[in-house]
């Protein structure tokens, strides 16, 4: 299997190093870095990655509004929202958006990012540990399934 194309989306150095690492380890290919909320759109028009990984707070553009925007320019592109928030409304949020995935950075990222990144290529959404969501088929569109995990 062909291994997936990854624009990450985030505005701090150690947290890029960490996911370039365990992404170019384990995952995928890195294809670029961008460190903020509107840079993604050009790059994932440039580079057509299969999957963005992104966080919420960014400068210039939030992540929830660059994944909006996503979803009109990069068509073959899957958002994976990687962010601190944790409260249900941000979860509500993203995959109103258009997002496939929404995960806490204060999980095991080792674990939790191979197991999102997978189902997300395999069509299914995906919320990971940690996340209290009240009605999780609302998520998931007609045809899809939605991954779920509970601590």
């Amino acid at each position: 299997m062909k291994k997936p194309r990854i624009l990450l989306a985030e505005d701090h150095p150690t947290m890029v190093i960490a996911l370039w690492g365990l992404i170019e380890d384990e995952l995928g290919e890195v294809v670029g870095t961008v460190a903020d909320g509107e840079t993604p759109l050009e790059e994932a028009q440039r580079l057509k990655p299969d999957i963005i990984i992104t966080d919420i707070s960014m400068p210039k553009l939030n992540g929830l509004e660059a994944t909006r925007a996503l979803q009109h320019t990069v068509l073959q592109s899957k958002v994976i929202i990687l962010t601190s928030h944790c409260e249900p409304v941000y979860v509500t949020l993203a995959f109103e958006v258009g997002a496939r995935g929404y995960l806490l950075k204060r999980t095991s990222l080792h674990a939790e990012l191979a197991q999102a990144v997978l189902h997300v290529l395999a069509g299914d959404c995906y919320i990971g540990h940690g996340m209290r969501v009240g009605e999780e088929r609302a998520f998931a569109g007609e045809g899809e399934s939605l991954v779920r995990y509970r601590l």
